[in-house]
């Protein structure tokens, strides 16, 4: 039995966002472990699946995710939007799963963080995704300016996202902080279309005097 790490949309509609493979692997599961009950079943009921059929578990309740696939059952996991276990949850299931020997198997569809990358036009070659920064301000710059010293002795991208609500503060402290050379990319509302995808330099940033907004964003940093 297979352990299914299933991408959901970023926006727009399952037929948009993933390939007819992956929708025919879905439509054939049963059984899910999902981030949010109600968005799941949106995102499968927009396949034309019979939700009140299936068996929905929230990863952060249920006690025994892994229980249909000891019973000879293949399972979907879910996130809410972008792929599971990448700023998702879902790691710890599919590290249990692989602990019991089920195999696994990623099924292709969109990543916010791939997609910021991609389009970014800062260093692919060596990249990390940091997560979170921390909320405090004062830890908060701190955290900046060892992500661009980091990025400016490795030549290595760092990418961060962030809650919208705390966007702004997040992109007023990156301009603050680092050196007017340094590259930020801000990839905001991916494959919606509101969809805004800009970078600049430190210094041009601050002669836009843009602001996010509440926003899904991914952000991007690049010292040279």
């Amino acid at each position: 039995m297979i352990l299914y790490a299933i991408p959901t949309p970023l926006g727009g509609t399952p037929h948009e966002a993933l390939p007819a493979p992956a929708l025919a692997t879905i439509c054939a599961l049963r059984d899910f472990a999902v981030e949010n009950a109600k968005s799941a079943r949106a995102f499968l009921g927009a396949l034309d699946m019979p939700v009140r059929d299936l068996s929905l578990v929230e990863i952060e309740k249920g006690t025994d995710l892994l229980a249909p696939l000891r019973a000879g059952r293949s399972l979907g996991l879910l996130s809410e939007a972008g792929c599971p276990a990448i700023a998702d949850p879902g790691a710890k299931l599919i590290e249990a799963a692989h602990g019991e020997g089920f195999r696994v198997v990623p099924v292709i569809g969109p990543s916010s963080i791939m997609l910021a990358l991609m389009a970014s036009g800062l260093e692919g070659q060596r990249f990390a995704f940091c997560g979170y920064l921390p909320r405090d301000a004062a830890e908060r710059a701190q955290r900046i300016r060892q992500l661009e010293q980091r990025s400016r002795r490795e030549r290595e991208t760092e990418i961060f996202i962030e809650t919208p609500y705390r966007n702004d503060a997040l992109f007023g402290a990156l301009l603050e902080v680092c050196a007017v050379q340094t590259k930020v990319c801000v990839a905001a509302d991916l494959t919606l279309a509101t969809e805004s995808i800009q970078t600049k330099s430190v210094a041009e940033w601050r002669r836009s005097k843009g602001a996010i907004g509440k926003r899904p964003a991914v952000f991007l940093l690049l010292a040279s």
